[in-house]
């Protein structure tokens, strides 16, 4: 569910967020319905795949030393901070020697982590996130602060609703990893080039949500995956 919109952040109280918020107080009960079935489904999920959970902590431990989860500060709903869950697919303290995004072949993946990568396993822990209502099952991907100080008034909207496990911009660059292959300075491509048209996606969802359309997007997610 919405704030209200004197309970934004300042820097979101702008025109260009108003008219996505105006949009999204007309379809108050997509967004009841969102809520209730990211956390029951979650909670299921996570239930029903624990087994599944045990095994790749195992595997993952015997493949590298490090921890089981990858912990990063991400951006969600209204721009709160949190720390993501995420199966670690790379090398320990991968990121105090690499760019915050990863790139085709990047050395810090480790031999289990390239196995995840490949059939998004690596995202199943974000069921968590969900269940503790930091993300959804369907929203504009989080990104870490660095990305979001680099949002125009604009890409701001996609904070309305919190950040997601899958969306319509996740489907469309899910091999992101290969645009980035071979460019020099990494994060500035990504945010110059890449993340724009990632928020055209994301803005478009907003623009057009409704929660059938959520479930139309994990369908397609799953067949992406496959």
């Amino acid at each position: 569910m919405l704030c209200h919109w004197d309970d934004l952040p300042q820097t979101m109280q702008n025109d260009a967020v108003r008219q996505y918020y105006n949009s999204l107080q007309k379809k108050k009960i997509g967004l009841f319905c969102k809520l209730i079935f990211d956390k029951t489904l979650s909670l299921v999920m996570l239930i029903v795949l624990s087994p599944v959970f045990f095994i790749l902590a195992i595997l993952i431990k015997l493949d590298s030393p490090g921890e089981v989860f990858f912990r990063q500060e991400r951006v969600t709903q209204y721009g709160k901070k949190f720390r993501i869950h995420k199966f670690r697919t790379m090398v320990k303290n991968a990121e105090s020697f690499g760019t915050q995004v990863t790139v085709k072949s990047d050395m810090r993946i480790t031999k289990i982590g390239k196995k995840l990568r490949g059939c998004r396993l690596d995202e199943l822990p974000q069921l968590i996130d969900v269940l503790q209502g930091n993300m959804s099952f369907v929203g504009t991907r989080p990104e870490v602060p660095q990305y979001v100080n680099a949002y125009d008034d604009e890409m701001l909207a996609t904070l309305l609703l919190p950040a997601g496990v899958t969306s319509e911009a996740s489907i469309k660059f899910k091999d992101e990893e290969n645009l980035l292959t071979d460019v020099i300075d990494i994060d500035k491509t990504y945010i110059e080039n890449v993340l724009p048209q990632k928020m055209h996606w994301n803005l478009l969802y907003l623009k057009n949500y409704s929660f059938f359309n959520d479930i139309k997007i994990m369908i397609e997610t799953v067949k992406a995956v496959l």
